[in-house]
């Protein structure tokens, strides 16, 4: 995509979020609301894999600033936090104040798992491709940060709210109103 907008010859700039957090996110949010109703917490494999998440303000921030722009550019639109997927999460139990298990699991058993759940709740948690990404650092580069936005400091000011109500990524794409009345 990024190559064909290059040969349109039109001016672009290409922002390219890794994990987008903030309010009516879905990702945070459903960890948040795992670590609050389930006594375990799966992590696949080692959880030693980096994501840079970026504050959907800063994101819509920075794309308003490019809209009239001359420059074509394509940008790594990362916050300024890096976590391992296993500290971010233990950092959300933290100030959630949640007494989950987080355990290391095998990333197909936690698939599995995640199956299970997602038949409970009607939803598709994560896809394979999605879990292999994350293990890959798919949503980690070395860049700077785009956003000033801090995770662990959205988390401790929205840590009352986040995580109450279970999003479900499936009812947002079939009904975009009212999958956003839910967070």
């Amino acid at each position: 995509m990024e190559d064909h907008l290059e040969q349109t010859g039109l001016s672009y700039a290409v922002l390219r979020p890794a994990v987008l957090f903030g309010k009516e996110d879905i990702l945070i949010n459903n960890i948040a609301w795992a670590l609050r109703h389930l006594p375990l917490f799966g992590i696949y494999g080692n959880g030693r894999y980096r994501l840079q998440p970026i504050h959907v303000d800063d994101l819509a921030a920075a794309a308003v600033a490019r809209i009239t722009g001359e420059t074509n550019e394509t940008i790594d639109a990362i916050g300024p936090e890096t976590f391992y997927y296993r500290d971010m999460v233990e950092m959300i139990a933290r100030e959630i104040g949640s007494r989950a298990l987080i355990v290391a699991v095998p990333p197909m058993v936690a698939y599995q798992g995640l199956r299970v759940l997602g038949w409970i709740v009607g939803d598709v948690i994560n896809t394979r491709d999605e879990i292999r990404g994350l293990m890959q650092e798919r949503l980690y580069v070395q860049s700077p940060p785009l956003g000033t936005t801090k995770l662990s400091e959205w988390v401790r000011a929205s840590c009352r709210q986040i995580g109450r109500r279970y999003t479900s990524e499936l009812q947002r794409r079939l009904d975009r109103m009212g999958g956003y009345r839910s967070s």
